[in-house]
Formats: structure tokens, C-alpha cells, sequence
């Protein structure tokens, strides 16, 4: 399956912003979606999850309350929608696929390219 990430952007804290993944190729309703994101200098970290009905989702502690993951399974896309963004958040945000519903990256197969999240003070 391929993913394109897209919906990133410079935005002040205390905004918004909705990131979108759009998918293709083998059964995108069968996967576990994820999203991850990439600060500067630092790993790789779960940022939030949910699986292929979209009915179970997992967030990490840091983003829980603001954030919100979703998946449109007719258009084989997935969204997170970012509320209350903070100058922390600013990352690169990548969008993937798996087979399992856990925050760390093993499971997660596929990958899409990464969309830059930049929240200013």
C-alpha cells in the first residue's frame, strides 16, 4: 500500500490543523492506520492510531484530548485532526499502515513520506 501524507503547515499555538493520508493500492480497510512524527534530533515517537473499522483508537499521553485520529474507509483515507497545537508538536509527521494496534513502529509496514508541522510561540 502506498501513502501520501499531506496538510501540514506553519500554524501559532493554540491553532489547528488536519492532516490527511491518503492511501492506495492493496485493501486499505484492512490495516491498522498510525501516525508518528519526527522532531529535530529526536526519535521517531506514536502519536496516535486507530483500527481498520476506525471503532478502536490509541493515542499517546501528550497528545490525548487534543488531538483525534480518523479514516474515511470508502475513500481509503485517514486524517488527524490537531486542536491546541503547542510549540512541542512541531515535527514531521508520517502516516503509516499495519497490522496490529500499537504505538510502536515495528508493525507498522508501510510508510508515507512525512509533512512538516511547525507551531510558533
Amino acid at each position: 500500500v502506498q501513502l501520501q501524507a499531506s496538510g501540514g503547515g506553519l500554524v501559532q499555538a493554540g491553532g489547528s490543523l488536519r492532516l490527511s493520508c491518503a492511501a492506495s493500492g492493496r485493501t486499505f480497510s484492512g490495516y491498522v492506520m498510525g501516525w508518528f512524527r519526527q522532531a529535530p534530533g529526536k526519535e521517531r515517537e506514536f502519536v496516535a492510531a486507530c483500527s481498520w473499522s476506525g471503532g478502536g483508537t490509541i493515542y499517546a499521553d501528550s497528545v490525548k484530548g487534543r488531538f483525534t485520529i480518523s479514516r474515511d474507509n470508502a475513500k481509503n483515507m485517514v486524517y488527524l485532526q490537531m486542536n491546541s497545537l503547542k510549540p512541542e508538536d512541531t515535527a514531521v509527521y508520517y502516516c503509516a499502515a499495519g497490522g496490529l494496534l500499537v504505538s510502536r513502529p515495528g508493525p507498522y509496514g508501510y510508510w508515507g513520506q512525512g509533512t512538516q508541522v511547525t507551531v510558533s510561540s
